[in-house]
Parts: C-alpha cells; sequence; structure tokens
C-alpha cells in the first residue's frame, strides 16, 4: 500500500489524498460503507461499484465464526467469496468484543469470549486476528485492540492502550505484508493519553493509523477536540483512519483536522429506519408529511432513488414494511453520504475546505 497526499486546504488540516493499493485506488477523504458479514445490507457489490464505492469494510471476527477462514480462504479470499472487485478494509472486532462486555475476558495474550451465535467459547490472540485477515486476503487489516466504554477511568484507559500497543507490537512482527497492517491509537478520553499512544505507534512499522474508542456515549464537543488533538499528534505521511464516525458534522470536523477514512453503520441503519439525509438535514420518510409529496428525496440528487420515486412513493414502502423501501432508503443514504466526501475533496482542491464546511452545516439543519 501507498499514500500520497495531493492537496492540502490553505486554511485547515484537510487534505486530499490517494491510498494505492493492488485492488485499485482510494481516493481520500473516503468514507467506508459496513458490510460486516461480507455484505452491506440490502445492497449488491455491483450496486456498490455503481454508486462508485470505492472500499467496503467487512469484520474478521464475525467472518471468523460464519462461515469461518477456511471457507472463505477455500472460495479464494473475500474479495471472490462476495464478488467484490475492489479493495476491502477488515476490522479486528475489537469494538465487538467491547459490546460483548458481558461475556468477556481480557488477558495479556487475548481476548476470551462467547459466541453470540452458539454460546461457545472462544480465544483470540493478536496472531489470530492476523493470520485471520491474511487468509480473508484483504486489502487493509487492524490489529487486535481493546475499546472501552464512556466514561472509564484514567487507569483503565492506560491499561487499555498499554495492552492494545503490546498487540500492535506482536501483530508487525508476525505482518508479512500481505495487505497493510494499522495502528490502533486508544486512550480513551485523556489527552496525555492518546498523545502516548500516537508516540508508541510512530515507532512501529504499521502503513497507517486508526483512531479507536469514539462513538462510545461521549458528547460531540469532547469528541471533536480529543480527534483534533489525536490527529495532530500523528505523523502526516501515512493515512489517519476515525473508526466508527459517520454523521456528516462529525465527518467535517474531523476532515478538517486532518483525518482521511470514516466507516460507520449509521447510513444504512437509518435507511432501514427511515431516516434520510437531505442538505437540509434528515427526514423520517415514515412520517405522515411524506404521504402525498410526490417529490423525490432531495431536490437535484442524481441517485437511483432521487431519479426515479418519490417521498410519497417511499413512505407507502415504509408503512407497508416492503423490503423494496429499505434498498431504495439505503441507495440515497450511501449516495449523499459518498457524495459528500467528493464534496470535500473538491473543497480542498480549491483550498476553501472551512468555507464549504460552514455553507453545509448552515444548510443542515433540522428537517421532518
Amino acid at each position: 500500500m501507498d499514500f500520497r497526499i495531493l492537496n492540502n486546504d490553505r486554511q485547515t488540516s484537510a487534505r486530499r489524498g490517494v491510498i494505492f493499493t493492488a485492488r485499485g485506488q482510494i481516493d481520500t477523504p473516503v468514507f467506508l460503507p459496513v458490510g460486516t458479514q461480507g455484505t452491506v445490507k440490502t445492497m449488491s457489490p455491483e450496486e456498490l461499484e455503481h454508486l462508485g464505492i470505492q472500499v467496503i469494510l467487512a469484520n474478521a471476527l464475525h467472518l471468523s465464526l460464519r462461515p469461518g477462514p477456511a471457507v472463505i480462504g477455500a472460495a479464494g479470499g473475500l474479495n471472490n467469496f462476495m464478488n467484490w472487485k475492489r479493495p476491502i478494509l477488515t476490522d479486528s472486532g475489537g469494538y465487538q468484543v467491547y459490546s460483548l462486555a458481558k461475556l468477556r475476558k481480557i488477558s495479556e495474550d487475548g481476548v476470551e469470549f462467547i459466541s453470540p451465535f452458539d454460546g461457545q467459547k472462544i480465544f483470540y490472540t493478536a496472531e489470530d486476528i492476523v493470520e485471520i485477515q491474511r487468509i480473508l486476503d484483504v486489502d487493509i487489516m487492524m490489529p487486535l485492540d481493546i475499546c472501552l466504554k464512556y466514561p472509564s477511568g484514567y487507569e483503565d484507559a492506560k491499561k487499555a492502550l498499554l495492552a492494545t500497543h503490546r498487540w500492535a507490537e506482536r501483530s508487525v512482527k508476525i505482518h508479512k505484508g500481505e495487505g497493510a497492517l494499522f495502528g490502533i491509537v486508544q486512550g480513551g478520553f485523556f489527552e496525555d493519553l492518546r498523545a502516548r499512544a500516537c508516540a508508541g505507534l510512530s515507532s512501529l512499522d504499521v502503513d497507517g493509523y486508526a483512531l479507536g474508542g469514539f462513538c462510545v456515549g461521549e458528547d460531540r464537543d469532547l469528541r471533536n477536540k480529543i480527534v483534533s488533538l489525536t490527529l495532530s499528534s500523528l505523523p502526516e505521511n501515512k493515512p489517519r483512519y476515525l473508526m466508527g464516525v459517520g454523521e456528516p458534522e462529525d465527518m467535517l470536523a474531523a476532515v478538517g483536522s486532518g483525518a482521511d477514512m470514516f466507516d460507520c453503520v449509521l447510513p444504512t441503519r437509518n435507511a432501514r429506519n427511515g431516516s434520510l439525509f437531505t442538505r437540509n438535514g434528515r427526514i423520517n420518510i415514515k412520517n405522515a408529511v411524506h404521504r402525498d409529496q410526490f417529490v423525490p428525496v432531495e431536490e437535484g440528487c442524481s441517485c437511483y432513488t432521487c431519479s426515479n420515486y418519490s417521498r410519497a412513493y417511499l413512505h407507502h414502502l415504509a408503512r407497508t414494511g416492503e423490503i423494496l423501501g429499505l434498498r431504495l432508503n439505503t441507495w440515497h443514504n450511501l449516495h449523499f453520504i459518498n457524495n459528500l466526501m467528493k464534496m470535500m475533496r473538491d473543497a480542498i482542491i480549491r483550498g476553501d475546505f472551512s468555507r464549504f464546511q460552514m455553507k453545509f452545516l448552515d444548510e443542515y439543519k433540522s428537517a421532518v
């Protein structure tokens, strides 16, 4: 993997770059739709390609449980298994282990947890997680890490970041260059711990940096503050990936601070719940006000949904529980977020990212 910065904004830390992988290049800033189980819910890989999606995220832990790395390996890797020809990034499952707090046990060696699928006791080391992702044959892999709830005490955050760093060191040692390996910055919401984690990872031979431990209950102002500080503490010559963040406001703030990559279930999950993005904020297509609105979700939107269907029809699909509604909503939301990334890249080229950010946020207000 290679990363090059092509443009820097004049007034902020925003930058436009490109990540080169064996399966194609990724223009940054970029959003990765979440396909935890090797599928972005309701969308086919061909439809994602039509949307212009450059890279997707899958989850190594989930795929290791079902269908298992042996099956995917026999298929020739995850790309072949799911018929996706562009790059894939896999998360190690640290966040999922965090969500299974009552079913897990963390030690120096690794993580023991109870499978949510069949109740089986499972133990993974840092080395196991890298090996699983190697078998999946993905382009970018994440090491095992410890994600904490919010709020967490200083000593717990320190302990988690030190363990995460030791696991990163072990991951680097066994990484054979088959796919890029990032390091994950932990440290809770303590500025000195985040800076310490950045310094430690900067000394390792990793291909990029991921910021973990966000969107776990903290307020937006605190999140933006710690994200900005963390980004400023990382080297500039490698991609910076803010994990689990997908609100337009948060991504705009993070790009302005120097973030390059994002992933989140928000656009697809919201779509399935009837919440759709527009320039003026989110609308809930289930609301009665849309029952006889024979206009697209967003005027001027070029997505397949807005080009062919009205709010009234989507409202009808939502109220009757039709699967087509979930698909059309998801198509629109992914188009909206993907187009937001393109607009941010264009603003960075022009050197007026700050103006673009203010204009977008001024228009992005409450909708119905």
